[in-house]
């Protein structure tokens, strides 16, 4: 992977993760501003992995999918592929949509679903299928995160002793 593809999938995953931190803060007033300044790198950090690992997954379920291995170069993020991606991250914060990010995200799997056609010999339409159920699988897994570190972050600590 490029250097400037590692800085826009950083990029994107830290959009992504103050997305989705931000309007937790804003509901939870008794935060604390530097425990979400501690959290928001984090989060980043793993939202940029779950980016990166798209590709990757869709790659994986083609290969189940397809009855020889394929020939190509595996299925990478380019900075053409990732560019999208970065734009749809930057749009996650609430105010400007979740519907635009949605169809944004849409966008950005129908052009990894191409290369991965091309690269494993699936037709469009499998491929997408494959993109599809990767990018599923990652956000259903991500968001099984989320919101563990919301049910732990939620615990009180210990009552102090009067």
């Amino acid at each position: 992977m490029s250097p400037v593809v590692v800085v826009l999938l950083l990029f994107a995953g830290l959009s992504e993760a103050a997305g989705r931190i931000l309007p937790l803060v804003a509901r939870r007033p008794g935060m604390s501003r530097t425990f979400v300044a501690g959290l928001l790198p984090a989060a980043g950090l793993v939202e940029a992995a779950v980016f990166a690992l798209w590709p990757l997954t869709a790659w994986t379920l083609a290969e189940l999918v397809v009855s020889s291995p394929p020939s190509g170069a595996e299925l990478v993020w380019t900075p053409g592929l990732v560019a999208p991606l970065v734009f749809s991250a930057v749009l996650a914060f609430p105010l400007l949509g979740p519907l635009l990010h949605l169809l944004l995200f849409v966008g950005v799997g129908a052009g990894l679903a191409g290369p991965l056609a091309t690269a494993t010999g699936l037709g469009w339409w499998g491929a997408a299928g494959c993109v599809a159920v990767a990018g599923a699988g990652l956000g259903v897994a991500v968001e099984a995160v989320r919101r563990l570190v919301v049910r732990i972050s939620a615990t009180e600590g210990p009552e102090a002793i009067a």
